[in-house]
């Protein structure tokens, strides 16, 4: 039968597979000689991925642009999670299309976690986009703890390199970036949204007449935390000046979990928290408006991105991501801010994905994960991966191909600090969110009936068979590599 293969630029062409697949390989992926490394194809589509910082979904709503600019012409995953919900092990996901337990990453910081913990670095996404001729650009964060030591270098894979030194002193004005090599001071004048959104409109630019397709990474701050406010006491982003103040009194979003009043079934660290006083309220209010605010300007870079790409003949000719690397506690169960834990507010992330070929204001309610992200990108650029990846691509998907039946992602993380080696495993389905902790505290959800986590449904004899298909797949899943985990 014919196969209709979509070229990266958009077009169809239907094709006898059988026929003609030989052709059509040596024509888009012709090796070069003596390292059998993919040349450069005219089909490749450039590819933009831009992330957030600790975002939540709830907040996409102050994104107009985004949602007008990507949304509307490209995929929104209504159901995408991130396998570890802290940045460091989950933006070496990112890189690897890998679990945590594959990667070795666990945490923000030695012993176990930090960019000092990454091995590997020369098998990783921008290393394959690079080998298949791609022109790769990074700006922004990279992994937590990347210049904490000097001298320091740009990692495998990289064309060009804008990156903040050190992230564990981040902060959004007075930052300092390593660029190709040298070290520049930003003043504080310079707000680091604005300056990452600038990095990326000049280097779209200044390759709009290249013969290698771009594949760039735009990794904001925002909307974490500002690291120059925690000896104030505050736990909240720094919007830009002209956004300041746009959110005053903004309520935070208070579903029912927030300051959950009955938390006897929670593990014990729930229990053992306060409940959320008037004052504690109030700060979380004040933060969460700083939070909503920080994001604008990312609204107004994706804009910017987005003019800039089309400007340049090329926004026809790319792929838009849209992501974060995880989510963000605003006072839900009792935890006034953070990650890490396993509930929806700190796994569910946004993802959307626009470019050629890509249905146009679709949605797609499978469950995917950041696992995915490196194999669906490769997918894309008709590159191979040098490690093996425990992800699916998301192509067909973003294509409009029906949607699959259910799959069980793996959650991972460790609860009790930078030198806790002691993991927590869970695994979350389209239905079920269940984990186990290392305290041998359990926990079991029906995200159909109860999608705020209130109910821990553990040892309830109606949901045996379900606890113990979803305990069986969490042994698996801690110990599986590539297909295994699919």
């Amino acid at each position: 039968m014919p196969r209709t293969l979509r070229t990266s630029r958009g077009t169809t062409v239907a094709v006898a597979f059988a026929a003609v697949a030989a052709i059509v390989v040596g024509a888009l992926i012709a090796t070069r000689p003596g390292d059998g490394d993919a040349a450069p194809s005219s089909d490749q589509p450039n590819i933009i991925v831009i992330m957030t910082d600790d975002q939540t979904i709830e907040s996409m709503r102050v994104m107009p642009k985004v949602d007008e600019l990507i949304a509307a012409q490209g995929v929104t995953f209504s159901d995408s999670i991130v396998s570890f919900p802290l940045c460091c092990p989950s933006r070496a996901t990112f890189l690897t299309g890998q679990y945590s337990h594959n990667h070795g990453v666990r945490g923000n910081q030695l012993p176990n976690g930090g960019y000092e913990s990454f091995d590997g670095q020369d098998t990783t996404l921008p290393v394959a986009l690079q080998r298949a001729g791609y022109d790769t650009v990074h700006i922004g964060k990279y992994l937590n703890g990347y210049g904490f030591d000097s001298p320091v270098d740009a990692p495998p894979g990289w064309s060009e390199w804008h990156t903040l030194l050190d992230p564990r002193a981040q902060r959004y004005f007075g930052f300092t970036l390593l660029e190709n090599g040298v070290e520049r001071k930003y003043g504080q004048d310079d707000y680091s949204t604005d300056v990452f959104t600038d990095l990326a409109t000049e280097s779209i630019r200044s390759r709009a007449a290249a013969d290698a397709p771009l594949f760039l990474t735009v990794s904001y701050f925002a909307p974490h935390s500002d690291f120059s406010l925690e000896d104030e006491g505050l736990d909240a982003a720094t919007p830009a000046p002209r956004h300041r103040g746009t959110f005053d009194g903004e309520p935070i979003p208070g579903p029912a979990s927030f300051d959950e009043a009955d938390a006897s079934d929670k593990p014990q660290s729930i229990q053992d928290l306060p409940r959320i006083t008037e004052a504690v309220r109030t700060q979380i209010t004040s933060n969460y408006a700083r939070y909503l605010e920080s994001l604008l300007a990312v609204d107004e870079g994706v804009e910017a991105i987005v003019t800039a790409l089309e400007e340049a003949g090329q926004l026809e000719d790319t792929v838009i991501v849209f992501t974060s690397d995880n989510g963000y506690f605003f006072g839900e169960h009792r935890v006034p801010a953070g990650k890490v834990r396993f509930y929806e507010p700190s796994i569910r992330v946004p993802l959307l994905i626009r470019g050629p070929g890509i249905s146009a204001g679709a949605t797609r309610r499978s469950l995917v994960a950041n696992i995915d992200l490196a194999p669906t990108i490769l997918d894309l650029a008709g590159a191979t991966s040098l490690r093996t990846m425990d992800g699916r691509s998301l192509v067909p998907l973003l294509e409009g191909e029906p949607e699959p039946e259910d799959r069980a992602i793996l959650l991972e993380s460790t609860m009790g600090g930078p030198n806790d080696l002691t993991p927590n495993y869970g695994v979350r389905t389209a239905r079920y969110a269940y984990f186990e902790q290392s305290t041998g505290e359990k926990e079991l959800y029906d995200l159909s009936t109860d999608p705020d986590q209130l109910d821990n449904r553990h040892g309830d004899p109606e949901l045996v068979a379900v606890e113990t298909r979803l305990a069986e797949q969490v042994a698996t899943l801690r110990e599986c590599a590539g297909t295994a985990c699919r």
